[in-house]
Protein backbone atom coordinates (compact mmCIF):
# COMPACT_ATOMS: atom_id res chain seq x y z
CA UNK A 1 0.00 0.00 0.00
CA UNK A 2 2.89 2.45 1.01
CA UNK A 3 4.38 1.45 -2.04
CA UNK A 4 1.34 2.39 -4.65
CA UNK A 5 0.90 5.66 -2.76
CA UNK A 6 4.96 7.04 -3.02
CA UNK A 7 4.37 5.85 -7.07
CA UNK A 8 1.14 7.64 -7.19
CA UNK A 9 2.83 11.19 -5.52
CA UNK A 10 5.53 10.64 -7.96
CA UNK A 11 3.41 10.17 -10.68
CA UNK A 12 1.59 13.46 -9.24
CA UNK A 13 5.03 15.55 -8.43
CA UNK A 14 6.04 14.78 -12.10
CA UNK A 15 2.93 15.48 -13.88
CA UNK A 16 2.77 19.14 -12.32
CA UNK A 17 6.56 19.45 -12.97
CA UNK A 18 6.44 18.54 -16.48
CA UNK A 19 3.38 21.67 -16.73
CA UNK A 20 5.03 24.09 -14.83
CA UNK A 21 7.86 23.31 -17.45
CA UNK A 22 6.28 23.62 -20.31
CA UNK A 23 4.64 26.66 -19.28
CA UNK A 24 8.25 28.28 -18.65
CA UNK A 25 9.01 27.38 -21.89
CA UNK A 26 8.43 30.82 -24.34
CA UNK A 27 6.02 30.68 -26.91
CA UNK A 28 6.99 31.97 -30.28
CA UNK A 29 5.62 35.00 -30.47
CA UNK A 30 7.12 35.32 -26.69
CA UNK A 31 10.67 35.26 -28.44
CA UNK A 32 13.27 38.31 -28.18
CA UNK A 33 13.25 39.89 -31.58
CA UNK A 34 15.89 39.60 -33.62
CA UNK A 35 16.86 42.04 -36.36
CA UNK A 36 19.05 40.46 -39.60
CA UNK A 37 20.47 42.38 -42.11
CA UNK A 38 19.41 42.60 -45.59
CA UNK A 39 20.36 44.06 -49.25
CA UNK A 40 18.98 47.97 -49.46
CA UNK A 41 15.93 47.11 -51.44
CA UNK A 42 15.57 50.69 -53.09
CA UNK A 43 16.50 52.20 -56.09
CA UNK A 44 19.28 55.32 -55.94
CA UNK A 45 17.65 58.52 -55.20
CA UNK A 46 18.85 62.09 -53.83
CA UNK A 47 19.72 60.84 -50.72
CA UNK A 48 22.77 57.61 -49.98
CA UNK A 49 21.62 54.49 -49.68
CA UNK A 50 20.76 53.18 -45.96
CA UNK A 51 20.58 49.96 -44.50
CA UNK A 52 17.81 47.30 -44.31
CA UNK A 53 16.98 44.44 -41.25
CA UNK A 54 14.27 41.77 -41.78
CA UNK A 55 12.97 40.84 -37.94
CA UNK A 56 13.19 37.42 -36.60
CA UNK A 57 11.23 36.32 -34.00
CA UNK A 58 8.94 38.29 -31.24
CA UNK A 59 6.38 40.53 -32.13
CA UNK A 60 7.61 41.67 -34.84
CA UNK A 61 8.44 38.60 -37.40
CA UNK A 62 8.70 39.18 -40.78
CA UNK A 63 8.74 43.32 -40.67
CA UNK A 64 11.26 45.60 -42.20
CA UNK A 65 13.31 48.37 -41.03
CA UNK A 66 15.03 50.87 -43.79
CA UNK A 67 17.07 53.33 -41.78
CA UNK A 68 18.89 55.94 -43.42
CA UNK A 69 20.36 60.05 -42.76
CA UNK A 70 19.66 62.83 -44.70
CA UNK A 71 22.63 65.34 -43.79
CA UNK A 72 21.18 68.80 -44.31
CA UNK A 73 17.48 68.67 -45.03
CA UNK A 74 16.00 69.52 -41.41
CA UNK A 75 14.92 72.60 -39.67
CA UNK A 76 17.64 73.56 -37.91
CA UNK A 77 15.37 75.51 -35.01
CA UNK A 78 12.66 73.19 -34.68
CA UNK A 79 13.59 70.29 -35.69
CA UNK A 80 11.03 67.69 -36.39
CA UNK A 81 8.12 69.70 -35.41
CA UNK A 82 5.18 67.92 -37.09
CA UNK A 83 3.45 64.83 -38.37
CA UNK A 84 3.36 66.70 -42.03
CA UNK A 85 6.94 66.68 -41.68
CA UNK A 86 7.17 62.82 -40.75
CA UNK A 87 4.91 62.58 -44.00
CA UNK A 88 7.30 63.74 -46.18
CA UNK A 89 10.59 62.72 -44.93
CA UNK A 90 10.56 59.25 -43.15
CA UNK A 91 10.88 57.25 -46.34
CA UNK A 92 7.40 55.76 -46.36
CA UNK A 93 6.77 56.60 -50.05
CA UNK A 94 9.70 53.92 -50.95
CA UNK A 95 8.08 51.26 -49.68
CA UNK A 96 4.39 52.62 -51.35
CA UNK A 97 3.49 55.23 -53.03
CA UNK A 98 -0.14 55.34 -51.17
CA UNK A 99 -0.18 55.81 -47.43
CA UNK A 100 -2.69 56.84 -45.17
CA UNK A 101 -1.93 57.75 -41.43
CA UNK A 102 -3.94 55.75 -38.85
CA UNK A 103 -3.63 58.18 -36.45
CA UNK A 104 -1.78 61.33 -35.31
CA UNK A 105 2.19 60.60 -34.43
CA UNK A 106 3.91 60.53 -31.16
CA UNK A 107 7.28 62.22 -30.09
CA UNK A 108 9.65 59.60 -29.63
CA UNK A 109 13.65 60.14 -28.78
CA UNK A 110 17.19 58.11 -29.30
CA UNK A 111 19.91 58.68 -26.96
CA UNK A 112 20.01 62.83 -27.11
CA UNK A 113 18.19 62.89 -30.56
CA UNK A 114 14.69 63.84 -30.72
CA UNK A 115 12.22 63.46 -33.22
CA UNK A 116 8.55 62.12 -34.06
CA UNK A 117 6.75 58.54 -35.21
CA UNK A 118 3.81 58.02 -37.19
CA UNK A 119 1.69 55.17 -38.23
CA UNK A 120 0.43 54.23 -41.58
CA UNK A 121 -1.72 51.96 -43.34
CA UNK A 122 -0.37 51.05 -46.91
CA UNK A 123 -2.20 50.67 -50.16
CA UNK A 124 -0.92 47.62 -51.38
CA UNK A 125 -1.89 45.68 -54.83
CA UNK A 126 -4.38 43.73 -54.97
CA UNK A 127 -6.41 45.45 -52.58
CA UNK A 128 -3.97 43.80 -49.70
CA UNK A 129 -2.96 46.51 -46.55
CA UNK A 130 -0.25 46.49 -44.14
CA UNK A 131 0.96 48.69 -41.22
CA UNK A 132 4.00 50.75 -41.30
CA UNK A 133 5.90 52.93 -39.13
CA UNK A 134 7.52 56.48 -40.21
CA UNK A 135 10.38 58.00 -38.35
CA UNK A 136 12.02 61.00 -38.41
CA UNK A 137 14.51 61.93 -35.96
CA UNK A 138 16.80 65.43 -36.13
CA UNK A 139 20.06 65.83 -34.62
CA UNK A 140 20.65 69.81 -35.36
CA UNK A 141 20.34 70.02 -39.23
CA UNK A 142 19.94 66.63 -40.02
CA UNK A 143 17.84 64.12 -40.34
CA UNK A 144 17.82 60.26 -39.01
CA UNK A 145 14.90 58.48 -41.00
CA UNK A 146 13.18 54.88 -40.23
CA UNK A 147 10.82 53.33 -42.18
CA UNK A 148 9.03 49.52 -41.01
CA UNK A 149 6.44 47.18 -42.81
CA UNK A 150 5.04 44.11 -41.95
CA UNK A 151 1.94 42.17 -41.47
CA UNK A 152 1.77 42.06 -37.79
CA UNK A 153 0.37 44.74 -35.29
CA UNK A 154 1.41 48.37 -36.07
CA UNK A 155 2.22 48.60 -32.27
CA UNK A 156 4.19 45.85 -31.39
CA UNK A 157 6.10 46.58 -34.99
CA UNK A 158 7.27 49.83 -34.14
CA UNK A 159 8.02 49.30 -30.30
CA UNK A 160 10.54 46.43 -31.68
CA UNK A 161 11.97 49.05 -34.16
CA UNK A 162 12.40 51.06 -31.85
CA UNK A 163 14.26 49.13 -29.45
CA UNK A 164 16.76 48.58 -32.10
CA UNK A 165 16.95 51.82 -32.89
CA UNK A 166 18.17 52.49 -29.32
CA UNK A 167 20.76 49.97 -29.39
CA UNK A 168 24.47 51.10 -28.82
CA UNK A 169 25.35 49.56 -32.38
CA UNK A 170 22.80 51.66 -34.24
CA UNK A 171 23.37 54.86 -32.52
CA UNK A 172 26.83 54.11 -33.02
CA UNK A 173 26.25 53.96 -36.77
CA UNK A 174 23.34 56.92 -37.12
CA UNK A 175 26.07 59.57 -35.29
CA UNK A 176 28.54 58.06 -38.26
CA UNK A 177 26.08 58.65 -41.14
CA UNK A 178 25.40 61.99 -39.72
CA UNK A 179 28.82 62.98 -39.25
CA UNK A 180 29.53 61.23 -42.82
CA UNK A 181 31.33 59.15 -42.33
Amino acid sequence: MRRAVAIALAAVALGASAVGAYRLVPSPAASPAHWREIAWPFPRDGWPAGRAFRCEGGACDGAELYVRAKRGFCNCDSGVADDDEVDRVADIDLIAPRFAAMAPGEAVALGRMRGRARRYDLARSGGVSQGAIGIAISRRCDLFVAAAQGTGDASAMQHAALAFLDTQEMKTWATAALDGY
